[in-house]
């Protein structure tokens, strides 16, 4: 590389890291107000939510990154064009292939930046956050336990005990349960336990009686039992996805354990593939932005207003491959063999960077007025 690919390639990185910084910040500030919200609403330490921000980190980069890459170009590209720097270059004989260089290797750095988060740093992080939320879960459904009170932990459920002893022993509760508008059940026990078991909530009543009111035929049935168990994770805590979160699954088990996937975890192929192949393709998405950004803005010529159309057509373009990839994923769910439909987009929009490319130092409005010239004589 000549000493003014350097040159390109560090303006290129260092646009990169001011708009990525800007964007995670955005993207962050964004999310943080909800789960802001959420955790110390629910009594939660400053230290629990500034760790659930920081494991949400890497989601927050895989988006923005692609986004950087192509504002980084684009800006990069325009400025070098604003100060004639591109303009003599190409005076001096470069071809717009050869400006290309920089840029084609500024996508493989970011490539190889964007596999190892969404390869290794992302799921791993992913399953990580996924414990913590069971764990936080925990103490969230603890903090339901208020003595003598009347308690609405989600719609139709009513919890109630009269008191809460040093041990844990919930004395006196009463438990009414109306999700099931047509088999509404209403729970009292004399004492109660909470038990965690994996990453669900169990409440273990003792001594109680379960009244259930079937509507259908006005009927009102009454069991009295020594001991009773009832889950109630769904009722202290939102699912967090732990146990079926494909996102969190190591991306070597996708490749080599496939078929434990599909068994012990119930994951279907389509979605172990889908995963898998949107891993990589969100590292070949950052070498296609990288070029489309710049192939795209070498169109236009000199200009007193600038290079506004190529960077309105260049930011349509993003609209596009992102609306592309979209389309696809849902095919690939559904027919696993066509997984390399996931890499189309990028692969497309690599023909038409190299076809900007081709066209940029005859534009084919100059061709055409050449061929129309050529007609007339």
């Amino acid at each position: 590389m000549s000493r003014f690919d350097w040159y390109f390639l560090r303006q290129l990185l260092v646009v990169f890291c001011f708009f990525a910084l800007v964007l995670v910040g955005v993207f962050w500030i964004s999310r943080s107000v909800s789960l802001f919200d959420r955790l110390i609403g629910n009594g939660q330490s400053a230290l629990v939510f500034l760790e659930f921000t920081a494991l949400s980190l890497p989601t927050l980069i895989r988006t923005v990154m692609p986004m950087a890459v192509f504002g980084a170009a684009v800006y990069a590209t325009d400025r070098l064009n604003r100060e004639s720097e591109l303009t003599v270059m190409l005076a001096t004989g470069t071809s717009p292939w050869q400006l290309a260089r920089p840029v084609a290797m500024f996508g493989l750095v970011t490539a190889v930046m964007m596999g190892g988060v969404t390869l290794y740093l992302r799921p791993a992080l992913i399953e990580q956050l996924d414990r913590r939320e069971a764990e936080v879960s925990r103490d969230i459904a603890a903090r339901l336990l208020q003595e003598g009170r009347f308690m609405h932990p989600t719609r139709g459920v009513t919890f109630y005990i009269a008191a809460l002893e040093p041990d844990g022993t919930l004395v006196d509760v009463y438990l009414s349960d109306r999700r099931d508008p047509e088999n509404p059940v209403t729970y009292t026990c004399a004492k109660a336990y909470l038990v965690w078991s994996d990453d669900r909530t169990h409440l273990v009543m003792v001594d109680g009686m379960a009244q259930q009111f079937d509507r259908a035929v006005n009927t009102l049935s009454t069991t009295i039992f020594r001991d009773f168990s009832y889950d109630i994770t769904d009722v202290t805590r939102r699912q967090s996805g732990a146990r079926q979160n494909i996102r969190a699954v190591p991306t070597l088990d996708l490749v080599f354990d496939r078929a434990a996937l599909m068994t012990e975890r119930g994951f279907e192929i389509g979605k172990i593939v889908e995963e898998l192949h949107q891993r990589f393709s969100w590292a070949a998405i950052c070498v296609s932005v990288a070029l489309v950004g710049f192939s795209v803005l070498m169109l236009g010529g000199f200009s007193r207003f600038g290079l506004w159309p190529q960077v309105l057509l260049a930011f349509t373009a993003l609209i596009l491959l992102e609306g592309v990839r979209g389309m696809v994923s849902p095919m690939v769910l559904a027919r696993p063999e066509l997984w390399w439909l996931l890499y189309m987009p990028s692969l497309g929009w690599l023909v038409f960077a190299a076809l900007c490319l081709k066209l940029a130092r005859r534009p084919f409005w100059v061709i055409f007025q050449r061929a129309g010239r050529a007609g007339a004589l």
